[in-house]
């Protein structure tokens, strides 16, 4: 790997970790109380908990269309939404964010060890960059997203 696409392959992994230029997951979620986890503010369509759901099952949908030429999606957009307002009990809430941990390692190491320009197998044109580019994008709004639920929950301090 020359010098420039290592440092395109550095900045992409700093970029899914998130982080740099706004909060990352973690922080966005760091102090939730659990009980708000599936509130739902006044005139809006979702609660953390399906953001974070939502979030997990783009991630996997991404990484193993990149992965396996064979996935077949979700049905959009029904299937990319939990339909349950909170999470069940808190195993499912640590189980869904080690998914997106689990997720996200794996598919960081496709970044760091393939060939960013070539075509995904299966697709129509697309990229491991632009994959990883449209990940971090997704990831990034709904992290936003996230944070804005908990301010009107009354519940971000940062």
């Amino acid at each position: 790997m020359d010098k420039q696409d290592k440092t395109l392959t550095d900045e992409l992994s700093k970029l899914l970790l998130g982080g740099s230029a706004h909060a990352d997951l973690n922080d966005a979620l760091s102090g939730l109380p659990a009980n708000l986890r599936g509130v739902k503010p006044d005139k809006l369509p979702y609660s953390i908990w399906q953001l974070v759901e939502h979030i997990r099952i783009v991630q996997w949908d991404m990484l193993e269309f990149c992965r396996d030429e064979d996935h077949v999606s979700p049905k959009w957009p029904d299937e990319f939404w939990p339909k349950e307002t909170e999470p069940k009990d808190d195993a499912a809430w640590k189980a869904s964010l080690a998914k997106i941990d689990s997720d996200l390692d794996e598919f960081i190491s496709l970044v760091e060890e393939g060939d960013l320009y070539r075509e995904v197998p299966g697709g129509e044109g697309q990229t491991l960059l632009r994959e990883a580019l449209q990940m971090a994008d997704h990831t990034a709004y709904h992290i936003a997203e996230i944070i804005v639920v908990r301010r009107l929950l009354g519940a971000w301090k940062k």
